[in-house]
């Protein structure tokens, strides 16, 4: 089926930008809902974005709004978060997965069958 593979975390200062990338190399990723979820430690898995299999619907956690932008590339079985002004409380394991399940964003982490190893962002202040 597929496989996801993040890349681009790392570490910046307040105020910086990083782009992550999820990398899939299933045929049918491009029908696939995608989502993006972080997890500090000490904290629950939380939500960060999603995008329809389109590209045409996208959805963000209300403290990314404005910052973050999700995007995909069908071409390349590539979704992106360009994430800007970041601050540090955007620290955490940034991890990308897949929904075959849904035509629109879902913000549920269990709609998600495909899981990527995550991807550290690191914010200091």
């Amino acid at each position: 089926q597929v496989q996801l593979v993040e890349s681009g975390g790392g570490l910046v200062q307040a105020g910086g930008s990083l782009r992550l990338s999820c990398a899939a190399s299933g045929r049918t990723f491009s029908r696939y809902v995608t989502g993006w979820f972080r997890q500090a430690p000490g904290k629950e898995r939380e939500f960060v974005s999603a995008i329809s299999w389109s590209g045409g619907s996208t959805s963000y956690a209300d403290s990314v709004k404005g910052r973050f932008t999700i995007s995909r590339d069908n071409a390349k079985n590539t979704v992106l978060l360009q994430m800007n002004s970041l601050r540090p409380e955007d620290t955490a394991v940034y991890y990308c997965a897949g929904d075959p399940g849904h035509i629109f964003p879902t913000v549920v982490a269990g709609h998600y069958d495909y899981w990527g190893q995550g991807t550290q962002v690191t914010v200091s202040s």
